[in-house]
């Protein structure tokens, strides 16, 4: 198992159009092969840096879904809201 720790820095003021459209990314992640359980965070000190936790069988299950038309898709919607480029941070047990 692999855990993928996504670091997003979102513009002033788009805090809930931001919620709505990770959500829904969020449960598109659920349905990809490989998936096994996500969190969606908000830094306590800085409210629009948010992070998300997700946890994945293996490093190809990630990397299917980075690559996915599903995820591309709804980046295209989220991208606009960044002010900065997302991080991306891989662990392994």
């Amino acid at each position: 198992m692999i855990k993928v720790i996504i670091e997003r820095h979102i513009a002033d003021e788009l805090g809930e159009h931001y919620e709505k459209t990770a959500r829904a990314t969020l449960q598109k992640a659920m349905q990809a092969h490989g998936f096994i359980s996500g969190e969606a965070l908000k830094d306590f000190n800085d409210p629009n840096h948010r992070i998300v936790i997700a946890n994945y069988r293996t490093i190809h299950d990630w990397q299917h879904w980075l690559g996915s038309s599903e995820r591309k898709e709804m980046m295209e919607q989220i991208r606009p809201m960044l002010d900065r480029e997302e991080k991306f941070t891989i662990l392994e047990h």
